[in-house]
């Protein structure tokens, strides 16, 4: 019986980097090229379609990490990550180089998959999410570790979050009631919250003095960001202290809702063909890719994994 259609988004960089760090180091191809990321993401890749079942897979990529137009609204937006600026281009990202080395054959081992990597320039792999999740016409999975997308979640549409920051043995499906339940917000609350609260990990420092708490706290009585602008401006429905620490934050509350939120409106759409499962020259294909990189059972289990998808 065919698979109801499902499309299953990767964010690809969150899951390589914990690839590269959860397979040994030791596993190198003949050569002696690092390739833990590699069969990390193979096995990742055959994990969750085994689990969940997709008809269609899309790697979203980071065609720019730290798009310059958010650095411009927020300079400090993930300024501890940047290792050299780079004038005429994006800025180059604090990656380990036995990873760095590895992103080309990443891409290859995707190729080979037939899963199709979308990236669009000046945006991350989070913007290309929110759009593809956002104009998708079946249900979506939203496989990664960055809470910042907690914001698409959606039950009446079928838009769920696969989180992986416990692990890939322990993933969390991520529904309107967990979103509520750890935060005390809605999802549509959710990037208002996180303006709010900050994030070290991305360098947005936050409305100093609000914590979680009450964050959710205003946006429970006040509805969204500009409620609570409103209600600041006002004097009411918070103390007094609360309210000087919302108005001094005043600059900083201007611009970085547009950093938080994810695009909703790029320019791509959805793959509307399914992915398939590969015809015998591309799995001879892809076996010999394996076979030259050492990637051995991890490609044949994501081969295998992407064979059922047919039913």
């Amino acid at each position: 019986m065919p698979r109801a259609d499902k499309l299953l988004l990767l964010d690809t960089a969150s899951l390589y980097f914990r690839a590269f760090y959860g397979v040994p180091d030791k596993v190198t191809a003949p050569d002696g090229s690092p390739i833990n990321a590699a069969r990390g993401l193979l096995d990742i890749i055959a994990k969750l379609v085994t689990l969940y079942e997709p008809t269609h897979v899309v790697a979203c990529w980071d065609d720019d990490w730290r798009p310059q137009w958010r650095v411009d609204l927020i300079p400090s937006y993930k300024e501890h990550r940047v290792v050299e600026v780079v004038p005429a281009g994006p800025d180059v990202e604090e990656v380990p180089d036995p990873l760095e080395a590895q992103i080309p054959l990443i891409r290859q081992t995707l190729a080979a998959l037939g899963i199709p990597i979308i990236g669009v320039a000046e945006h991350e792999a989070d913007d290309v999410i929110g759009t593809l999740a956002t104009h998708a016409t079946m249900p979506v999975d939203i496989v990664t570790g960055d809470r910042d997308l907690f914001q698409l979640v959606d039950d009446s549409r079928n838009i769920r979050v696969v989180y992986t920051a416990r692990g890939m043995s322990n993933l969390e499906i991520v529904t309107d009631a967990v979103v509520v339940a750890k935060y005390g917000v809605l999802p549509g609350q959710y990037a208002d919250f996180a303006t709010m609260r900050g994030d070290a990990s991305d360098g947005l420092p936050g409305v100093a003095g609000v914590g979680e708490k009450t964050a959710a706290t205003l946006l429970q009585a006040h509805g969204d960001l500009a409620g609570i602008r409103q209600a600041a401006d006002a004097g009411e429905g918070m103390s007094a202290g609360v309210r000087a620490k919302i108005l001094a934050a005043a600059d900083y509350l201007d611009v970085a809702p547009t950093v938080v939120a994810v695009a909703p409106d790029l320019d791509i759409m959805p793959p509307s063909d399914p992915l398939r499962p590969l015809d015998p020259a591309e799995v001879d294909a892809a076996n010999e890719l394996a076979e030259k990189w050492n990637l051995g059972g991890s490609m044949t289990r994501a081969v295998a994994a992407i064979a059922t998808i047919d039913g």
